[in-house]
């Protein structure tokens, strides 16, 4: 299961994936993941999620987040939630690619049983059609 937070800059959606995370890491009873691009979350987010910055792995495209999250999902079987801050940024700003991965990711989630959080730093407006459904 895919679910998108989805606002302009300066909306709040960074604060609402760390509250997020650090709940369902002193709830879950697996693995909480949480990816960002750079290293800004290092302070908010708890020692029992693990925290992974895209740019030291050079994720740059939609293409490369699925291939990693992917990789991720195989190397680790008891993963309950990932949750990914800028995913639409660390996709390239490319919505058509972008909505192409939250299907996939969609589908890997649903396959591999954990729930998969993003955050899009764009007006809903401008989110494609087929990305509504993950609102």
């Amino acid at each position: 299961m895919v679910k998108l937070i989805v606002g302009l800059k300066g909306t709040g959606k960074t604060k609402t994936l760390i509250e997020l995370v650090n709940k369902a890491a002193a709830e879950s009873k697996g693995a909480v993941i949480c990816i960002e691009k750079g290293s800004k979350l290092n302070y908010d987010i708890t020692h029992k999620a693990r925290l992974i910055d895209t740019d030291s792995f050079m994720v740059t495209d939609a293409q490369a987040l699925y291939g990693f999250i992917a990789g991720i999902t195989a190397s680790n079987h008891d993963i309950t939630d990932i949750f990914v801050d800028s995913a639409l940024k660390i996709c390239g700003d490319d919505m058509a690619a972008f909505a192409t991965f939250v299907k996939e990711v969609d589908k890997l989630s649903s396959i591999a049983g954990y729930t998969c959080v993003m955050t899009v730093s764009a007006a809903i407006e401008d989110c494609m059609e087929n990305l509504r459904e993950y609102l």
